[in-house]
């Protein structure tokens, strides 16, 4: 079973290890895969509203996200989320425990929607769990992200009403 907690400054060198991997990958987040430490640690930890980590039994943290308000002051109703789960604990129901642990938090900071802003088309994995979790395709930004082995493919956004 996944244990899912709030962040705390322990957990970021093992949070800075699946960051770095996944933006490294260039072919899932938008981050440059050169992003520096520093640059991961802002935008993970320091930026967002809120940020958990999920841990397997034995207490070692195999994924992490984050809540945001999507935009500003009248749109600030609407989260953000972003999810990482460690390689070699993909497959394992990490990121849906995540998404669902995120759409009650984010009901409980008075978030009444979520949407992801940029779902790259080719990563089918999330695009399916997204879809079994509620969440819609709304529109398709056409060549969006720049896929570090494909090129240039599409972007989705999704988005799931929380309540209301």
């Amino acid at each position: 079973m996944t244990l899912i907690r709030p962040f705390q400054e322990t957990d970021w060198p093992t949070v800075w290890s699946i960051l770095h991997a996944t933006f490294q990958s260039g072919d899932t987040y938008a981050n440059s895969p050169h992003s520096t430490e520093a640059e991961a640690h802002q935008a993970w930890v320091e930026l967002p509203a809120a940020t958990f980590v999920a841990c397997s039994p034995d207490g070692r943290v195999v994924g992490s996200y984050i809540l945001k308000p999507n935009q500003p002051g009248l749109g600030g109703h609407v989260c953000n989320a972003g999810y990482v789960v460690a390689a070699d604990a993909q497959g394992q129901g990490i990121a849906a425990a995540m998404c669902e642990h995120s759409q009650a938090q984010a009901l409980s900071m008075g978030f009444l929607a979520m949407q992801f802003n940029l779902v790259v088309s080719t990563n089918e994995r999330a695009v399916r769990l997204w879809k079994r979790l509620g969440f819609t395709v709304v529109g398709t930004l056409p060549r969006a992200f720049r896929h570090q082995r494909l090129g240039f493919v599409d972007a989705l956004v999704m988005f799931k009403q929380l309540a209301g």
